[in-house]
């Protein structure tokens, strides 16, 4: 066993002739936007699709039990019926291309959850980059707890200012196996994924980034950071969740190997041209506008802005970006608990001004963009960002759901 996090997986995909029904987006996308996942289960209806194997976030409050039922039968169907085929132990190449990035290359392995932390501050292998909320932890769970396979959305960053791995496997991709190639569906671009067998000659460079000459370098002391969550913290908290309380009833032989102390997720560089980080909005809802406003005027937190409807207003002050998202936060939830309203977590400028100009009672809150050169560093010294501080790209740029493992012993 390895000493990285990082590990090699037999990673299933499936068997279809339609790649672009079977991929759907990350659950926690559009959580406002059920015309989105309307149109989407219209354009899959009838053909094989993960859809049918993830709970979207919109439906939260719509059926939640009957739905996780129906997915864990979905699960056990498809697995039944042989929809997935699994490879060799190996890593996959994946390269996506966005409507807003020529390319975004990243490697889908497993990590091993005994190595992850999702506490604000921590001094484990794999951290967390943006506070978790604990109660988007039990829904998943109950997925998680009784699937055989998981789909991941997770997409974890790593610091490799001399794109010296998987830049070098792309360069490289004419000598591997073509796995896929295909159109995503509702407007997520293009992936490719190319299997690579030598998982060693990968692992050994990974392990260059733990070298104490170079953590002593990048943060002022031997910070053992090799990854940080970007997206999907919360599925990733779940798997830490459920194997944590798996853990507690198999022997220490069992805990070593157990398919369940790994996740599936794609490690990305964090240097990547297609790695952009956008920020995370507030859309508040049935609220009194100006009294809203009014409020929201008032708080000492500074740097954001405000979208009435019509015009965005800066709030200007000194503070930084996570002082300010704070602030904010707070503000949104003490105003909520007594007056009502709703909050949700929008990506997209042009996303968050639809919804604000289409309801009457709703303001949107905006936030300046976090540089990705200064995640590490932030991390290494503060601990987690606050939750919802920052997207990797836009909603539709999000992983889609293809590649799967499984997490239960056959």
């Amino acid at each position: 066993m390895n000493e990285l996090a990082i590990t090699p997986a037999e990673i299933l995909l499936p068997k279809t002739d339609d790649m672009s029904a079977f991929a759907v987006i990350a659950c926690d996308q559009f959580t406002s936007e059920s015309a989105y996942w309307d149109k989407l289960a219209e354009t899959v209806r009838g053909k094989r699709t993960a859809l049918d194997l993830v709970l979207p976030e919109i439906y939260l409050e719509d059926g939640l039990d009957d739905r996780i039922t129906k997915i864990n039968e979905n699960i056990k169907s498809y697995i039944k019926d042989g929809v997935f085929t699994a490879l060799p132990k190996g890593f996959i190449l994946t390269v996506r291309t966005t409507p807003f990035v020529e390319k975004r290359i990243g490697l889908i392995g497993a990590v091993d959850l005994e190595k992850y932390e999702y506490k604000q501050k921590c001094d484990a292998l794999v951290r967390a980059t943006e506070g978790t909320i604990e109660e988007r932890i039990p829904p998943r769970l109950k997925i998680r707890k009784n699937a055989e396979i998981e789909l991941p959305h997770v997409m974890i960053l790593f610091d490799d200012e001399k794109r010296e791995i998987v830049e070098k496997l792309y360069e490289e991709r004419h000598t591997l196996k073509k796995l896929y190639d295909f159109e995503l569906n509702m407007g997520g671009g293009h992936l490719e994924g190319y299997f690579v067998e030598d998982y060693n000659a990968v692992l050994g460079k990974f392990k260059t980034l733990l070298e104490k000459e170079r953590l002593i370098a990048k943060y002022g002391r031997e910070d053992r950071f090799l990854f940080a969550v970007g997206d999907g913290n919360h599925s990733l908290a779940t798997a830490k969740t459920h194997w944590n309380n798996l853990k507690k009833e198999l022997s220490e032989k069992e805990v070593e190997n157990h398919p369940a102390r790994y996740a599936l997720a794609e490690f990305v560089n964090v240097y990547d041209e297609g790695i952009y980080f956008e920020p995370i909005y507030r859309y508040v809802k049935n609220v009194n506008r100006k009294d809203f406003i009014d409020g929201l005027n008032k708080i000492s937190a500074g740097n954001f802005y405000i979208f009435d409807g019509t015009a965005v207003v800066k709030k200007g002050g000194d503070t930084d970006l996570p002082t300010a998202i704070s602030g904010v936060d707070s503000f949104v939830k003490e105003y909520i608990t007594k007056n009502g309203g709703q909050v949700d977590y929008v990506h997209g400028e042009n996303n968050i001004k639809n919804l604000v100009k289409n309801n009457g009672n709703a303001v949107g809150i905006l936030f300046d963009k976090l540089e990705k050169s200064d995640l590490f560093k932030y991390v290494s010294k503060n601990g987690a960002f606050p939750r919802k501080t920052f997207s990797m790209g836009e909603g539709v740029e999000k992983r889609y759901y293809l590649e799967g493992r499984r997490i239960k012993k056959c």
